[in-house]
């Protein structure tokens, strides 16, 4: 369903030139979900961006359900299949509009019919009665919010969804809800994921496999069985999943002893 092939993103010129992404590569097949993790800066978002088409300036090769994606324009029907749901469940919503016309406007955009119809149905798939139809994001809490961002990715009925650490801005009592809730869609709706995050068990709950970045590089590529029997090879891979386990005296020290 994805394909990447050498994608290369700098942003810059002469000496300020920063190769964020550097010929990363990876496919992620239909109906799975493939995760990309690594520290802030490591250019797994800019990956997600490049995807979506937020940037336009990379180089290397993208294909989405088999059609190659350039740098300029893409058609509607595949703007529609790949819909993405952002970081910051506030910040990506408009907060002078109701949950009603922030759902009503992507089937505008489409000319979807039954858009009353569908925004019920959205809000009812993601744990959210009527009764939040006519509410103002900020009459939300932070985990409300990120179910109307999922919402609002799936009223178009997508195949692809890209997700940008959906739940890194929430308390850990909403993130495994909304985790939850998005291990249910994909599997209800056979949905294709690519998730961005840097804690590795989040990953780990999400997608079937991952691959760790590190300084706009892919430096290792593993199953979620292998994530889970704790076998990562690379150095900094073993690295996130220590820090996923919480602190350790010994794995901090012997990190200072590395760097």
């Amino acid at each position: 369903m994805i394909e990447v092939r050498g994608l290369t993103v700098t942003f810059g010129q002469g000496a300020s030139t920063v190769r964020a992404v550097d010929g990363v590569s990876f496919t992620v097949p239909t109906g799975a979900a493939f995760g990309l993790v690594g520290e802030s800066g490591s250019g797994k978002s800019t990956v997600l961006r490049a995807i979506a088409g937020l940037i336009e300036d990379w180089s290397g090769e993208i294909r989405v359900d088999g059609t190659p994606l350039t740098r300029h324009g893409r058609p509607r029907a595949l703007r529609r299949a790949l819909q993405m749901v952002f970081q910051d469940p506030y910040g990506s919503l408009h907060p002078r509009h109701t949950i009603d016309r922030i759902l009503s406007e992507p089937c505008r955009i489409h000319r979807l019919d039954r858009i009353g119809e569908r925004v019920e149905a959205s809000l009812r798939e993601v744990g959210l009665g009527p009764a939040f139809r006519y509410r103002y994001p900020h009459q939300l809490s932070g985990g409300q919010r990120q179910r109307v961002a999922i919402a609002r990715a799936l009223i178009l009925e997508p195949g692809i969804v890209l997700l940008d650490e959906p739940t890194s801005a929430l308390d850990v009592s909403v993130q495994a809800e909304i985790l939850n809730l998005l291990v249910d869609l994909r599997r209800r709706r056979g949905l294709t994921y690519l998730f961005v995050s840097h804690n590795l068990a989040v990953v780990g709950h999400v997608c079937d496999r991952l691959a760790v970045m590190r300084q706009g590089r892919i430096v290792e590529a593993a199953s979620a069985a292998e994530l889970a029997a704790g076998t990562l090879e690379h150095p900094y891979s073993r690295q996130l999943l220590a820090s996923s386990k919480g602190y350790s005296r010994e794995a901090a020290r012997a990190a200072a002893t590395s760097a």
